[in-house]
């Protein structure tokens, strides 16, 4: 350890600097900008929109960019040795949102990630846990002393939008609506100590015309993306709604995005589903490397479903029905997944989570049971 410290001493110290000037130059602009505004009310409001005052609000701008991006989350390294197993538990495992499961408070939630033994936890957005209605700043406070009393990490806020919502519904401004909502949540991300969000793209609504309803996303995710990077927070898209789902749409989204606070929120379950073999998951990972911030991993086992056709006497095949099962005993292919990542020297944490009917039941021992199944799981990789 002292041989590290040492050999890298120089490019710590030469860091350390950098980003202290970074701050103390920001911090001279906010003061600035504020005199000049503060002299703007005095004398007369024409400076408010002089050149000065416009170049001044732009350097502040890339600044706080610079500072998100200096700050925010990491994307991976490329370097294998860079990679750690840092375990978290998704809230939405304890909601009681699917048929039969136990529902738990947000502070027995905490309790039980801790006493499982998961690194950090990630909370659901939403009632019945931390929703935007029921936290005010007392609230946020309370909480956040909370996962620091329990020595857990809130690896991030999971959000729930759709950025197509109301494409059929013209005068209705839904896209700011949604942008406005993951900022309110970036705000809420900050206070409680975390700088990520976890967000979606949008479901496509049939009978559309795709590409409207993928504008709205890009603009949603920019409009987003820059109110939480007031906030230093990172917004992570993860591969779950329908627009842009496959990688490489992903990355050209995202790529089209272009904000260094807009990352990706990866998982292993899409790609399966989209018919991806082993390798061409392997390699949809490398093709999202230079965005790759999170991961949410769960396991589950594909139960056929047929229809009687009582005129041919004769069943016809239907979807397949999901449902949950412990990790490592279902179809996803999680060896080559997690491997992979650490290939790329991924720096974020495993998250899990139980969000179908689980094998075996909803109650509390068995969601323990599974949740410990995880912890053991990921050991291989260490």
């Amino acid at each position: 350890m002292l041989y590290i410290i040492m050999r890298y001493r120089f490019i710590w110290r030469f860091y350390f600097c950098l980003f202290t000037f970074a701050f103390l130059l920001l911090t001279f602009y906010v003061f600035l900008f504020a005199l000049l505004q503060a002299l703007a009310y005095i004398y007369s409001f024409k400076l408010l929109f002089s050149p000065l005052m416009k170049k001044l609000r732009t350097i502040l701008v890339i600044f706080i960019f610079i500072t998100v991006a200096a700050y925010g989350q990491k994307v991976p390294t490329g370097n294998p040795a860079d990679f750690k197993v840092k375990t978290c538990l998704h809230s939405v495992s304890y909601m009681g949102i699917w048929r039969g499961q136990a529902t738990l408070t947000v502070d027995e939630f905490l309790v039980k990630a801790k006493e499982l033994g998961f690194d950090g936890v990630m909370l659901a957005a939403k009632r019945p846990h931390v929703s935007l209605l029921d936290y005010d700043e007392t609230a946020r406070q309370k909480l956040r002393a909370r996962i620091k009393e329990l020595d857990l990490d809130l690896v991030c806020l999971a959000g729930y939008c759709d950025f197509a919502s109301g494409v059929d519904k013209a005068g209705i401004p839904n896209v700011e609506i949604q942008a406005i909502y993951i900022g309110e949540l970036a705000r809420l991300a900050r206070d409680l100590g975390t700088n990520m969000v976890r967000v979606y793209t949008g479901y496509e609504r049939p009978d559309l015309p795709y590409d409207k309803q993928y504008a709205m996303v890009v603009e949603g995710l920019q409009s987003a993306g820059k109110i939480a990077a007031k906030y230093g927070v990172t917004l992570a898209v993860q591969n779950h709604h329908d627009i842009a789902l496959h990688h490489d749409a992903m990355k050209w989204l995202l790529d089209e995005v272009n904000l260094p606070n807009v990352k990706a929120a990866f998982d292993c379950w899409s790609p399966t589903l989209e018919g991806l073999s082993s390798g061409e998951i392997k390699k949809a990972i490398y093709t999202m490397k230079p965005y790759i911030v999170h991961t949410t991993t769960a396991d589950y086992k594909e139960l056929p479903r047929f229809k009687y056709d009582l005129n041919h006497t004769n069943y016809i095949q239907q979807e397949s029905q999901m449902r949950a099962v412990p990790i490592g005993q279902g179809f996803l292919d999680y060896k080559t997944f997690i491997t992979t990542l650490k290939e790329i020297g991924y720096q974020g944490y495993i998250a899990y989570e139980m969000c179908e009917v689980l094998d075996g039941g909803g109650s509390i021992e068995n969601l323990d049971k599974s949740a410990k199944a995880f912890l053991e799981y990921v050991k291989q990789f260490k």
